[in-house]
This record gives structure tokens, C-alpha cells and sequence, in this order.
């Protein structure tokens, strides 16, 4: 009997069901075949709603989707480019911290690929930028900055994982920070061996670029600065960003119209964030019956057999998460979670210390071969066959694969901001 339910849900799954309809139903099996009450899947589902920073998922979604819709990655992308056009690699750095921000902003790398890969890609090839370095630059631009708050994977890891999403905002900060140094020494590299030609630093092109986004530019600022300063916590940040964004691009810029773009703005949002609550409440359900029927346990009793260090924990860990962040994002979150944290407690990996390591893999997973989702939406909008973005990601690949490194093996890169 369990075979056959188990093989109607991949059946379903293969025919495109709703992954909430899945989880759901999977969960609620199990709960009666092992004689368990399957009324925990609903109340999974109540006590979800009833946590105080679950407002922060849709506030923070709805604002970064705002930002999307407005002239905003226009006027930020030319303030970046008036403060370090002037720099060897100074476009390829614009990119990189234009896209890393508005990435951290909106929560999904499409929406980064999509909105911003269009007005750098022209911009870049027509400096002298090589195509394979412009494409890898770009596909890999498509998730940078989920290490930053108020990223939307962070919250849902901290919600499933159960640790401050304060202290996990705080913790992302430094590696963030480090990997786009290391991206900007290779641009920095690059634009040297390529002799790329600079954009002449103009004080009056910065004037006009800051006066134009000088309503945005306190953004980032007010938000990371506000939680890492702990003068509100992710909630009240979130309800400070959502009005903030509204006054400014409605009233202020008015690029979006207060009786039609916002509602339109809204509804599209909350269409995401409907979907990830669906997959959210029968997931924690599904944990429910993990926990009961003891299967972290059984997992840390397996891998105690043949793995019987930290550091070769941390291998198979992250050679895990790389796969299953590739293959499937929000549910890996959901799901995967609550499975490795109480494994990696019993190898004494800090919870917020195994949030960054596992964020770090989404991030990189975005952009992983064959499967990633960065490289079909960059095929999509750069018109370029999947092949030759799996050549264009090599060098960025080994980069973010060193910071994981040093990530995963120095704790204290994620844990000094979180103290």
C-alpha cells in the first residue's frame, strides 16, 4: 500500500500537481499508516499563522516587487556606474553590486536576470567586455546577494529552521560582503587583461545620478543598518521598507500609479508568497511526522557509521545541498531543513553557522549544471544555447566554490556578525 501512495505522488509530481497538494497528502499518508494523528498537518498550518514574523514574507516580497516594476534599477545601475565606472573592471563591479542589492531586495533571481540582464549586457559587450565573461558575469549576477536581508530565502530558513531571522540577517553580511570582493578582483583581473577601456569619472554625472536616486539610496542603508543596529527587528523592517517604497515610487518618483499599478503590483506578489505559505504549512506538517518518527535520528546513526568527522560531515553536506538547491529551491528549504539542523547538531555545526552554509548552496545551485535555474532564464533572455553558459559560469563557479569553502571550514566568518 505504501509503495502504490508513494508512486501516485511521483506520478502526480511528474504530471505537474501542485507541490503543496503533494507534500500535503504525503504527509497525512504517512501520519495514518503509522498510526500517528494526522490533525498535526493542520496544526502545522495554524500555529504558521500565528508566528509574528511571518508578516516579514509578505512585506518585504511586496517591496521588492515594487522596486521591480519602477525606474528604480535604472537610477541605481547609473549612480553605481558614476562612483566606479572610472575603475579598472568598474562596469563589471556595477553590475555585480547593483544586481547583488536588487537581488536581496526582490528575493528572486529571476526577477534580476529578467529586469536588470537586459541594460547590462549591451553596456558590457559594448566596453570590450569578452561575450563569455559578460554571460558568466550575468547568469551568476541572477542570485547574488541572497546572503543579504532582507533575502525571502533567509526568513523561510530561519521560520523552518527556528532561529532568530535577526541573527541569520546579521550572519549572511560578511560572506555576502566577501563574495563579491572575490568577484570583483576577477572583474578587476579581467578588465585588466583584456585592456578594457574605463568610463571617465565625471562629478557632475554623480551629482545627477545621486539626485536622481536620492530617495533610494537611504534604502539599504535604513533596512540593514536599522536590523543590524537592532533598532527594529525583521517585522518592523519590513513594514518600514513596504512604506517607504510606496511613498517613494508612488508620490515621490511617481512611476507607479497609486489606483492601478499597486493593486496589479500587489495581487503579483502575493501570488508568490500564497504559493510559498501553501507549500510552507504542509511542510512543516511533513516535519511534524519526520521528528516523530524519529528519522533525523536514524539519518545521524547511518551517516555516524561511515562518517565519523566533522569535516568529512561537511563534504557530504555540502555536495548534498548542492545537488538538491539545484533541483529544487523553496522546497529544499522546507523540507531538507528540518532533516539536516538536528544531524548537524550532533556534529556540533551551529544552527545560524549551517544556515549561511546552506544559503551559500542555494545561491550557488542557482547557477549549477545541467539544472540550475539561472541558466535557462539567461538562455531565455540572452538567446544563447545552454552549452556555452555552462563554459561562460566556469571561472565564477570555482570562485563560489572557494568562498563555500571558507565558509564552511571557517565558522567565524558567519558567526562574528551574529554575536
Amino acid at each position: 500500500m505504501g509503495y502504490a501512495v508513494g508512486l501516485l505522488i511521483l506520478l502526480l509530481a511528474f504530471l505537474g500537481a501542485p507541490v503543496f497538494t503533494l507534500i500535503g497528502t504525503g504527509s497525512v499518508f504517512l501520519f495514518v499508516h503509522s498510526g500517528g494523528d494526522s490533525s498535526s498537518v493542520i496544526s502545522e498550518m495554524l500555529r504558521l499563522a500565528s508566528l509574528p514574523a511571518l508578516i516579514a514574507i509578505p512585506l518585504f516580497t511586496f517591496a521588492g516587487y515594487v522596486l521591480a516594476e519602477s525606474r528604480a534599477p535604472q537610477r541605481l545601475l547609473a549612480l553605481a556606474e558614476a562612483l566606479f565606472g572610472a575603475l579598472p573592471g568598474g562596469l563589471a563591479i556595477v553590475a555585480l553590486c547593483t544586481t547583488a542589492l536588487f537581488t536581496a531586495f526582490t528575493g528572486a533571481s529571476g526577477v534580476t536576470i529578467i529586469a536588470l540582464g537586459g541594460l547590462l549586457y549591451p553596456m558590457l559587450t559594448k566596453q570590450g567586455y569578452p561575450e563569455r565573461f559578460t554571460l558568466g558575469l550575468l547568469t551568476t549576477t541572477g542570485s547574488l546577494g541572497l546572503l543579504f536581508p532582507p533575502s525571502l530565502p533567509i526568513i523561510l530558513y530561519a521560520l523552518v529552521a527556528k532561529i532568530s531571522i535577526d541573527k541569520l540577517f546579521m550572519a549572511g553580511l560578511l560572506p555576502g560582503l566577501l563574495l563579491i570582493l572575490a568577484l570583483s578582483l576577477y572583474a578587476f583581473y579581467t578588465a585588466r587583461r583584456e585592456n578594457i577601456r574605463t568610463i571617465p569619472f565625471s562629478l557632475a554625472a554623480l551629482k545627477k545620478a545621486a539626485r536622481a536616486a536620492a530617495w533610494e539610496i537611504p534604502l539599504p542603508f535604513l533596512i540593514i543598518g536599522g536590523i543590524y543596529k537592532g533598532l527594529f527587528t525583521a517585522s518592523e523592517a519590513a513594514s518600514v521598507m513596504a512604506f517607504y517604497v510606496v511613498v517613494t515610487e508612488v508620490f515621490v518618483y511617481r512611476d507607479l500609479k497609486l489606483f492601478s499599478d499597486v493593486p496589479r503590483v500587489a495581487v503579483k506578489s502575493m501570488l508568490l508568497v500564497g504559493a510559498i505559505f501553501l507549500v510552507l504549512g504542509t511542510a512543516l506538517g511533513f516535519t511534524n511526522y519526520l521528528i516523530d518518527a524519529q528519522i533525523p535520528s536514524r539519518i545521524f546513526a547511518w551517516l555516524h557509521a561511515y562518517v565519523d568527522s566533522r569535516v568529512m560531515f561537511l563534504v557530504v553536506l555540502n555536495a548534498f545541498l548542492l545537488v538538491i538547491n539545484m533541483i529544487e529551491i523553496f522546497s529544499a528549504i522546507i523540507i531538507v531543513v528540518p532533516i539536516i539542523v538536528p544531524v548537524a547538531a550532533q556534529y556540533g555545526i551551529d544552527p545560524v553557522h549551517l544556515g549561511i552554509i546552506f544559503l551559500l548552496n542555494l545561491e550557488i545551485g542557482y547557477m549549477l549544471p545541467p539544472l540550475g535555474l539561472n541558466l535557462f532564464l539567461a538562455s531565455s533572455r540572452f538567446g544563447r544555447k545552454l552549452p556555452d553558459l555552462y563554459r561562460s559560469i566556469g571561472a565564477f563557479l570555482l570562485i563560489m566554490l572557494g568562498m563555500l569553502a571558507l565558509v564552511t571550514y571557517l565558522p567565524g566568518i558567519s558567526l562574528l556578525g551574529a554575536k
